[in-house]
């Protein structure tokens, strides 16, 4: 679907200079962006952290070995 954004040039430059530095699209970082802040179909884009009964993310309890590869599976799960 088409949509027209009006963003604040300073954010625009941003983002442009972002996607280019991740080699992606401005399209593409947009999605990813609306995908983790509001969640798709409902599930979170990333189940990195647990949601408590207030609706309060955080991080799983000490203990969870997080490594660069963890970072990297985790990286490639959201850009699925």
């Amino acid at each position: 679907m088409k949509t027209t954004l009006e963003l604040p040039d300073a954010l625009l430059r941003k983002a442009k200079g972002v996607a280019l530095r991740r080699q992606t699209t401005l399209k593409a970082l947009i999605t990813h962006a609306l995908e983790r802040e509001v969640g798709y179909d409902g599930v979170p884009a990333a189940s990195v952290f647990a949601v408590d009964a207030d609706g309060i993310p955080h991080l799983p309890a000490r203990g969870v070995m997080v490594s660069s590869q963890t970072v990297h599976r985790l990286l490639e799960e959201e850009d699925l």
